[in-house]
C-alpha cells in the first residue's frame, strides 16, 4: 500500500490514479453505507437515532462528492477546499447578523480566494500575511463608508471569521503540499467526522457529567473521551495513507483530529449561542447547516500542519 501512495507522488495527475486512493473511498463508502443501513431501521427508536440518520444523510450526498472532486487533478482539491470556506464565512456572517455588512463580507472572501491561491503555489510568506491584509482593508472600510457605529464589531467579527474559516481551514490547502498531501487530509477528514459521529451516537449510552453543559448538551466526558479512543483505533488502521506509519505519526494525527474536532465544535457553539442562531438552513440534508459540518477542522488543520512540520524536521 505504501508503494502505491509514493507512486502518486511522481505522477502529479488526479489522486483517482493511485489504487490507495480507490481502496480508500470504497472502504469509507461501504462503511458509511453500512452505518445507513442500520441507522435506517432504529431511525425512529429514539432521539438519538434520528439525529444519527440525519447525519448519515448528509454523507451519503456529501462523501461521494468529497472523494470524486477531491480525487480530481490539481488545483481542483485546493478550489473545492476554497468553496467549502466561502461558504463557511457566508454561514458565520448570517449567523451574526452582518451578512448586509457587503464590505467586510466581501474583504473576507477576497482574502480567503488570496489563501486558495498561496496555498496552491505553497507560498507561506504571503499566506500568513493575510490577515493582516484583511485587517487592514477592514480599518479602510469605515472610512469609506463614512460611519463608525458598531465598527469595532463589524472589524473584530469579520477577522475572527477570516482567522477560523479562511487562514486556520485552509491550512488543509498546505498539507496537500505535503507528501501524499491527499492522502493525509482525507485521513484528517474521516477520522474528526468519524469521531464527532461516534460521539454523538454512543452519548445515549454513556451517562455522567456533560463536558460543557452550558455550551453543549449533547456530549458527555465518558462518550466524549470513548469516543477518542475508538477514534485511535481507526487512526492506527488507516495509518497506511500517512507517509510513516510509525506510532508517533499515526498517534499523533489521531490526537489532534479528535481532541481539535471537540474543541472545534464547542468554540463554534459559542459563537452560536451568544448570536442566538442555532442553525443557518440545512447542509445538503439531514443534521446542521455547512458550517457545523466544517467547524470541527479549523482548529485541527493548522495544528496538524504545525506538528507533522515540526516531526518531519526531528526526523
Amino acid at each position: 500500500m505504501n508503494n502505491e501512495i509514493s507512486n502518486s507522488i511522481t505522477n502529479p495527475g488526479a489522486a483517482w490514479n493511485s489504487p490507495a486512493y480507490q481502496q480508500t473511498a470504497v472502504i469509507v463508502l461501504l462503511a458509511i453505507f453500512a452505518g445507513a443501513a442500520i441507522n435506517f431501521l432504529f431511525r425512529k427508536k429514539n432521539q438519538y437515532s434520528m439525529v444519527a440518520w440525519a447525519s448519515i444523510k448528509s454523507w451519503l450526498v456529501l462523501a461521494p462528492l468529497m472523494f470524486g472532486l477531491m480525487g480530481l487533478r490539481a488545483p481542483f482539491p485546493v478550489l473545492v477546499l476554497t468553496i467549502f470556506a466561502l461558504f463557511g464565512a457566508k454561514v458565520y456572517f448570517q449567523i451574526l447578523g452582518m451578512f448586509h455588512q457587503t464590505g467586510f463580507v466581501y474583504t473576507c472572501y477576497a482574502g480567503i480566494i488570496g489563501l486558495g491561491i498561496f496555498s496552491q503555489f505553497n507560498n507561506l510568506t504571503l499566506y500568513n500575511e493575510m490577515p493582516m491584509a484583511v485587517l487592514g482593508v477592514s480599518c479602510l472600510i469605515p472610512l469609506f463608508q463614512r460611519s463608525y457605529k458598531n465598527m469595532i464589531q463589524y472589524i473584530s467579527l469579520t477577522l475572527l471569521g477570516f482567522i477560523f474559516l479562511g487562514w486556520s481551514f485552509m491550512h488543509l490547502g498546505l498539507i496537500l503540499n505535503f507528501e501524499n498531501g491527499i492522502f493525509q487530509m482525507m485521513y484528517l477528514i474521516i477520522l474528526t467526522e468519524f469521531c464527532d459521529n461516534t460521539n454523538l451516537a454512543i452519548s445515549r449510552y454513556f451517562k455522567g457529567p456533560k463536558l460543557l453543559a452550558e455550551i453543549n448538551m449533547k456530549r458527555t466526558w465518558l462518550s466524549t473521551f470513548t469516543s477518542i479512543l475508538i477514534t485511535l483505533v481507526v487512526a492506527y488502521g488507516m495509518r497506511h495513507l500517512l507517509p510513516d506509519r510509525s506510532d508517533r505519526y499515526w498517534l499523533a494525527a489521531g490526537l489532534i483530529a479528535s481532541f481539535g474536532g471537540v474543541v472545534g465544535d464547542l468554540v463554534m457553539a459559542v459563537v452560536r449561542r451568544d448570536a442566538g442562531v442555532k442553525v443557518v438552513g440545512p447542509f445538503i440534508l439531514g443534521r446542521g447547516d455547512f458550517l457545523q459540518r466544517m467547524d470541527r477542522l479549523i482548529f485541527v488543520a493548522p495544528i496538524y500542519y504545525f506538528i507533522m512540520m515540526a516531526l518531519n524536521q526531528g526526523s
